[in-house]
């Protein structure tokens, strides 16, 4: 069972990262930026939001635990 919820977290996170980089990619471009610019934007925004919560379960876990 806890392996299931893992699973579906981390796959639930990786869907938001990719829709958020998909958005930041999209309105890059609607603002004028090169493809490379717009991938490099998009890109950003996934590590970023990958990475808020990786900090977010690091801290979620020092509490609970």
């Amino acid at each position: 069972m806890a392996v299931a919820v893992v699973i579906l977290t981390t796959a639930l996170v990786i869907v938001v990262a990719l829709l958020a980089a998909a958005g930041a990619g999209k309105l890059a471009r609607m603002d004028g930026a090169t493809y490379p610019a717009a991938l490099t934007r998009a890109a950003t925004t996934f590590a970023t939001v990958i990475t808020l919560a990786a900090t977010v379960t690091a801290t979620l876990t020092a509490l609970l635990s």
